[in-house]
C-alpha cells in the first residue's frame, strides 16, 4: 500500500506542472465568476466581501453588492466547481471500465435517468415525501445503466444502446411534465433540465461539496485498479484486482455523482465526453494523475460556461447546458477527427 501510494505520488508530482496551472486557471475563473454578471462588481469589493465573511473583517462594502456576491455567485461557483469535477470524473471512469472512449453519463443515459427520477419526485410527488429530490435521480440514475448494460449486451452496441435509454429517459421526462405541471411549472422544469445554476444556493453547496469530495477520493483510490481495465477484465483479474466488487463500486460511485449533480443543476452534455480526452492528452492515461487533472479541468470547464451563459445574451442567462454544448459539440467533432487520422 505504501509503495502504491509512493507511486501514485510521484506521479503527481512529475505531473505537477498541469496541476498547478489547471488550479491556477481554476482560481483566476472563480474571480471572474465573481465580478462577472447581470451588475458588475469590483475586485475591491469581491476582496472586501469575503475578507468580512471568512476572516471577520470590518471592511464597508455595499450591502447589495455583498449579498449578491456571497449569497448569489459564489455559492453558484462552488457548485460549478463540484459539478463540472464530478461529471469529468465519471466520464473517465466509465470510458476505462467500459473500455470505450465514446462513453460519458449523458451519452449512456444516466443523466437522463437522473432527471427522470428527479422529475418523479418533484412533480408526481413518487416517495409521498419521503423521497428527495437527490435519492430519486439517483435511482434513476441507477435504472438507466442497468436498462443501457442489459441492452448492450443482447445488442453488442453500447453507444446505441446509450442513445435509446436516453431518449426513453428524456421522453418520460416530457411526459411527466406535460401531465401533471402547470404551464410555469413545466417552463421551469424544462429550462431546468437544460442545466441551469441559477436556483443553486449554500444549502446546495454544502450537499455538493462532500459528495464530490469523497466520489473523488474513492476513485483516486481504485486509479491502480483503473489502470488495470484499460486493458481488459482478463488483465484486471490477472492483476489481483477483484474485478466485480471494484466495478460495482466505482459503477455506483459514478451513478451518485451524476444524480446528485443533476439533481441539482438538471442535464448537462460533454462535459463528462469531452474533459476526459482533453485530459488524457496532457497527462496520459495513468488514473492517479488523470483523475486530478480531468476534475480540475472539468471544474474550470463548467466554471467559465457558466460565466459564458451570464454575458453572450444581455439581460437574460441561457441554459449552462446549451453552453456547454455549443463548446462541446466542435470539441468532440475535432477529437473525432483526430481520432480518424491516427
Amino acid at each position: 500500500m505504501i509503495r502504491v501510494m509512493y507511486k501514485f505520488g510521484y506521479l503527481v508530482f512529475d505531473n505537477a506542472k498541469y496541476l498547478l496551472a489547471a488550479f491556477s486557471l481554476l482560481l483566476t475563473a472563480m474571480l471572474l465568476a465573481l465580478m462577472v454578471g447581470e451588475s458588475s462588481i469590483s475586485l475591491a469589493t469581491v476582496y472586501r466581501t469575503l475578507a468580512n465573511k471568512l476572516l471577520g473583517a470590518a471592511h464597508t462594502v455595499d450591502l447589495i453588492d455583498a449579498g449578491i456576491l456571497w449569497e448569489y455567485r459564489l455559492s453558484r461557483a462552488v457548485v460549478a466547481i463540484c459539478c463540472g469535477a464530478a461529471l469529468a470524473v465519471s466520464g473517465v471512469i466509465l470510458q476505462s471500465l467500459l473500455r470505450n472512449v465514446l462513453v460519458d453519463p449523458y451519452i449512456l443515459g444516466i443523466s437522463a435517468g437522473a432527471s427522470a427520477g428527479a422529475v418523479a419526485v418533484a412533480i408526481l410527488g413518487v416517495g409521498a415525501g419521503a423521497l428527495s429530490m437527490s435519492f430519486g435521480a439517483f435511482l434513476g440514475a441507477l435504472l438507466a445503466f442497468v436498462l443501457v448494460l442489459v441492452l448492450a449486451r443482447f445488442t453488442g452496441h453500447m453507444i446505441l444502446a446509450g442513445i435509446a435509454g436516453a431518449q426513453l429517459f428524456h421522453a418520460l421526462s416530457a411526459l411527466m411534465i406535460t401531465k401533471s405541471a402547470n404551464a410555469e411549472a413545466a417552463r421551469g422544469i424544462m429550462f431546468w433540465l437544460l442545466g441551469n445554476l441559477s436556483g443553486v444556493r449554500w444549502q446546495d453547496a454544502w450537499f455538493a461539496v462532500p459528495i464530490a469530495s469523497i466520489g473523488l477520493l474513492i476513485t483516486w483510490y481504485y486509479a491502480r485498479a483503473l489502470d488495470a481495465f484499460t486493458f481488459g477484465t482478463e488483465s484486471a483479474q490477472s492483476l489481483g484486482i477483484p474485478v466485480a466488487r471494484v466495478r460495482f463500486i466505482l459503477i455506483l460511485v459514478t451513478a451518485t455523482l451524476t444524480a446528485v449533480m443533476v439533481s441539482m443543476v438538471g442535464s448537462i452534455g460533454f462535459v463528462g465526453l469531452v474533459i476526459p480526452h482533453a485530459a488524457r492528452f496532457l497527462v496520459g492515461v495513468r488514473h492517479a494523475v488523470l483523475l486530478p487533472t480531468a476534475a480540475l479541468m472539468g471544474a474550470l470547464f463548467l466554471v467559465l460556461a457558466d460565466i459564458l451563459s451570464r454575458i453572450v445574451i444581455t439581460g437574460q442567462v441561457l441554459p449552462i447546458g446549451v453552453v456547454t454544448a455549443l463548446i462541446g459539440a466542435p470539441a468532440f467533432a475535432l477529437i473525432l477527427i483526430r481520432g480518424a487520422k491516427n
